[in-house]
């Protein structure tokens, strides 16, 4: 699913817009498997940058506060961590936060893993 969904359409919208560099907003502290992450890789003849890889919760609050930017809409309910609508739960619907995307099967839908 995920493939077929997410990281193949990805794939392609890359290479039909003949993208050079990729910006993506994980951080370290949001799961072990980010934990040895580098700022910048290449990869499939791109490179990827971690801009934010360093930031803690409490800075991308202050850094949206500061900005006058808006929280997701659904953060309010619970939902802490936003992926497809029916592999993501609220915080109310499971008894550890690492639980939130896919059952807690995995964290990561495959577009950040490599292929």
């Amino acid at each position: 699913y995920n493939r077929i969904s997410k990281v193949e359409p990805l794939q392609r919208t890359f290479e039909e817009l003949g993208v050079a560099t990729w910006f993506a907003g994980l951080r370290r502290e949001q799961s072990s498997s980010r934990r040895d992450l580098a700022h910048l890789t290449t990869r499939s003849g791109r490179y990827k940058l971690l801009p934010i890889l360093e930031w803690t919760d409490r800075q991308v609050f202050t850094y949206l506060r500061a900005h006058d930017l808006p929280y997701h809409p659904l953060w309010e309910q619970g939902y802490i961590s936003i992926g497809d609508w029916h592999t993501t739960q609220s915080l109310a619907d499971v008894e550890d936060p690492s639980e939130l995307r896919f059952h807690g099967i995995k964290r990561e839908c495959g577009i950040h893993e490599e292929l």
